[in-house]
């Protein structure tokens, strides 16, 4: 199985895992100087590159990476970003700073991580009846502490 990469620009770099056993690729700031992202704004980060994921039944996930989120309040606006297996355009992290102090995030520096995944795309069937459960149509916390 292949990911293709293409470098659209000059200091642009390739994800990378950090381990043998890191789910996820980390993705860096293509950037030519320092982004400052102000308390509460969301901001498109550029990776400088486009990719082709292996086939039509891979999808991209980009999460927060722990250290920047925990550490910083720095996450994916969309809390995770989805590329499409069609998409050929310039990977963006959306940013969004939760904390109350500005971020300046360095050209190269580490901003998220993008996780390759199987999707499953089952036939949509429209029907009058659904099968039973012991939940049932029980919502959120029906199944916690009583």
């Amino acid at each position: 199985m292949e990911l293709m990469i293409k470098l659209l620009r000059q200091g642009a770099k390739a994800p990378t895992r950090a381990t043998a056993g890191s789910a996820g690729y980390d993705l860096y700031a293509c950037l030519e100087k320092p982004l400052c992202i102000a308390p509460g704004e969301a901001v498109g980060v550029p990776t400088g590159f486009a990719m082709a994921l292996p086939d039509s039944g891979c999808v991209g996930l980009v999460y927060a990476r722990s250290g920047l989120a925990i550490k910083h309040g720095l996450v994916p606006q969309n809390c995770v970003g989805v590329i499409d297996s069609d998409y050929r355009g310039e990977v963006l992290v959306a940013l969004r700073n939760q904390s109350a102090a500005a971020y300046t995030v360095a050209p190269g520096e580490r901003i998220a991580q993008l996780v390759i995944a199987p999707v499953l795309l089952p036939e949509i069937a429209l029907t009058d009846c659904l099968p039973d459960t012991d939940r049932g149509d029980g919502g959120f916390g029906s199944t916690g502490r009583k």
